[in-house]
């Protein structure tokens, strides 16, 4: 018996501000059986609730933080200089809407 109805599927899609069809909505709910199917499976695993969780999926990532040092920035016109186009002190791009 799944846990998921369409009224839960119609509910959530509203919450998302999303409308869905039938259709949609058969489909979403079928996808969620299979998500729940899986989990089950997962869950028959003998000894499973003794593994501890993961951060990282390699046991031996090791992360590095740099210290922050203070840099000059580049000046603007200096920036610029690597455009093609500009406008004072903004790039000119092409228009890709409307």
């Amino acid at each position: 018996m799944s846990k998921f109805t369409k009224e839960l599927i119609y509910d959530y899609a509203d919450k998302l501000l999303i409308g869905l069809s039938e259709e949609e909505n058969a489909m979403v709910l079928n996808e969620f059986d299979l998500i729940d199917a899986n989990l089950n499976l997962v869950n028959q695993i003998e000894g499973i609730e003794k593994v501890e969780p993961m951060t990282h999926a390699l046991d031996d990532f090791i992360y590095m933080l740099r210290e922050d040092e203070v840099e000059e920035s580049p000046s603007i016109e200096e920036l610029l200089q690597n455009s093609d186009v500009t406008e004072g002190r903004e790039i000119v791009v092409p228009k890709v809407v409307g």
